[in-house]
């Protein structure tokens, strides 16, 4: 049975699904139909007679790639099963499997999860790390290279730079690249970066198979192009270049990865590289109502070097989007509370509505508040704002202010010195009588000298940041002091995203100074997270609850009601990211935004708090987002929270 594509496609989907051969470019914004249009391309292909192992589908999921193909089985039959499918990873893997001699590996080479490799970087790095005790851990090394190569740039230098705030000698670190690759090698194993870098270096450097690839793919197929690296790119345009039938759809408008080494100006060059190419548009949106598509437009018409498109809606108008300006953030997380409520009078349920904020820390008043109101919630990355790790370390020395007999907050906050795991640490403490105060000089001295000889200046630091306490019940105080005393060299030499571990700390000391003893502070923390869950830590669909994500962990999906934190400027966009042009600028951070404004279906507000309280106590007063500022007035309603104090 033929496809029916004039009834199942609207006219700018149909365009491109039957598009001439030749090079293609979809751009496909919000909520158009985008995997629609490319499934339909597929079934077209097969539809015409082109042999099924001659297509080739790149997708940044197998997920993806699966659902796509069994559409198009649905639609053009089971010859469809023939086609080469699956993510970049996934095809670079297959072209090494068959020809691994050739790159100067076995072909049965063994491809290393993340717990594999660590422990090979580990090995490698032994023997510095004794003698070095503040050189980078395994995962923070492993996290620098792979962004190094998925940007390809030269790893050495980016590995040097990432670490250049630690006193560790330079050849040291080349070392441990070098040597993790040949480790690696002598294994005959692979990590995951390696099957990309390999694979695309293996038909680079053999012509024959090169040639070989480039005539069996007549047709090659690129979904969400604009979040391809380098790598990828050139993947592709090497195996596609013999007879140029690509196809790429994605959408300049939702390039946010450029943190992980995606490059938006791989979709935005594509008619450059290919001056014959043409070019589809989607435009028409199923998604979201007109008012929600307006503010969309909007903001991101804010961005210069993009693919102008407009979203046009379909569905009939709606509740305009609403901006809320609030005092603070706890007066936020109260009106999103209500909010809630209202939304579920009118029908919806909590699975219906999303909370999104730019970073993970922008939740946590809200984490609280729900709590408080007994609405259960999911969060995407699964771990509450007080159970991250870097959290609950900084939380250790502030808890024996509070309680000296807690045995697992001195375990743990030894620990983070060199040469202290847990056995030592058990050792230390007994030996201590089992009480420590971190504002008892007497304590500190005991525990300095049973301390490991590689730990003894970091703790001689720590010793000479309390001396000086003022108010022992002052818990800003003394976490500020242990983060830079301790922590922050601690997070830089451990993380992959140090920087942003310590603000979610300063965050933290931030709410804290809203409490009026430490120890309440404290106890709101464990009411949090010792809360009978109900299943809430996992995003499980049949579940009744409100979700909380990051905008970046939100792309590709939607919902009828959501709710934007913290649209502050400095906080959303990012202080921090719109001077990294490495990270994409102020320009990623509109994209960001244009990504929160339409995953909303029916029901859009965007929270604006005017001020937050500093460490000491004070209020540090916020601008709107210039993101806010750039839309017009009119498209917008406005409200007002009281301000209670």
């Amino acid at each position: 049975m033929a496809i029916d594509f004039d009834n199942d496609l609207n006219p700018e989907q149909r365009a491109a699904a039957l598009a001439p051969d030749g090079p293609v470019l979809v751009v496909a914004a919000a909520g158009t139909g985008k995997t629609r249009t490319l499934t339909y391309r597929v079934a077209h292909l097969v539809e015409r007679g082109v042999e099924t192992p001659r297509i080739l589908l790149l997708t940044f999921t197998n997920r993806a790639a699966r659902e796509m193909l069994d559409r198009a089985r649905l639609l053009a039959g089971p010859g469809v099963a023939g086609i080469w499918g699956g993510t970049f990873h996934h095809f670079a893997n297959r072209l090494l499997r068959r020809h691994a001699p050739r790159a100067g590996y076995g072909s049965d080479f063994a491809i290393l999860d993340e717990d594999d490799a660590r422990s090979v970087m580990r090995a490698c790095t032994a023997a510095v790390r004794k003698a070095q005790p503040h050189f980078p851990k395994p995962e923070a090394l492993l996290d620098a290279i792979s962004l190094a190569r998925n940007r390809d740039v030269p790893v050495e230098p980016a590995v040097l730079e990432q670490f250049g705030e630690l006193a560790v000698p330079p050849d040291t670190l080349r070392a441990a690249v070098r040597d993790y690759a040949a480790h690696k090698l002598r294994m005959n194993a692979m990590d995951f970066d390696d099957l990309l870098a390999q694979g695309l270096r293996l038909l680079e450097t053999c012509p024959d198979l090169l040639a070989r690839y480039q005539e069996q793919f007549l047709h090659v197929l690129v979904d969400e192009y604009q979040d391809t690296n380098p790598l990828q790119a050139r993947l592709v345009d090497a195996v596609a270049a013999r007879h140029r039938n690509l196809l790429v759809v994605g959408d300049d408008f939702q390039s946010i990865y450029a943190w992980r080494g995606a490059d938006y100006r791989n979709f935005l060059s594509f008619p450059g590289r290919y001056p014959d190419a043409k070019v589809f548009k989607l435009e028409t949106n199923y998604r979201s109502v007109p008012g929600v598509l307006d503010v969309a437009n909007a903001c991101i018409a804010g961005n210069p070097e993009q693919f102008q498109k407009t979203l046009r809606a379909v569905r009939p108008e709606g509740v305009r989007p609403v901006r809320v300006d609030l005092r603070d953030g706890s007066q936020q997380a109260r009106y999103v509370l209500q909010a809630i409520a209202a939304m579920r009078r009118e029908g919806y349920r909590l699975r219906d509505m999303a909370i999104l904020y730019r970073s993970h820390f922008n939740a946590m008043e809200l984490q609280l508040e729900l709590t408080r109101g007994g609405v259960p919630y999911a969060i995407t990355s699964g771990i509450r704002f007080f159970e991250q790790a870097h959290v609950k370390d900084v939380l250790a020395p502030l808890r024996l202010t509070v309680r000296p007999n807690d045995e697992l907050a001195f375990v743990r906050m030894l620990g983070l010195f060199p040469r202290t795991g847990e056995r030592t640490a058990q050792k230390i403490w007994a030996r201590i009588g089992g009480r420590f105060s971190p504002q008892s000089a007497a304590d500190l001295e005991k525990v300095g000298k049973a301390m490991p000889a590689a730990a003894r200046a970091d703790w001689d630091a720590l010793a000479a940041a309390m001396r000086d306490v003022k108010d022992a019940t002052d818990g800003g105080d003394l976490a500020g002091r242990f983060v830079e005393a301790v922590y922050r060299r601690y997070a830089t030499e451990t993380f992959d995203n140090p920087d942003r571990r310590i603000d979610d700390v300063d965050e933290m000391v931030r709410y804290m100074s809203r409490f009026p003893t430490l120890a309440d502070f404290l106890s709101e923390v464990a009411l949090l997270t010792n809360v009978d869950t109900g299943g809430q830590r996992d995003a499980v669909v049949d579940e009744d609850h409100v979700l909380l994500s990051t905008v970046h962990q939100a792309k590709g999906l939607e919902w009828p009601v959501v709710f934007v934190l913290w649209m502050a400027e400095g906080i959303f966009p990012s202080g921090r990211t719109i001077n990294d042009e490495a990270s994409g600028g102020v320009s990623e951070e509109r994209r960001l935004f244009y990504v929160a404004t339409t995953r909303a279906k029916d029901h859009l507000f965007l929270c604006v708090p005017k001020m937050r309280r500093g460490r000491d106590g004070d209020f540090n007063y916020y601008s709107p987002s210039r993101f806010l500022e750039e839309i017009p007035s009119g498209l917008l309603l406005r409200e007002r929270a009281e301000y209670d104090i």
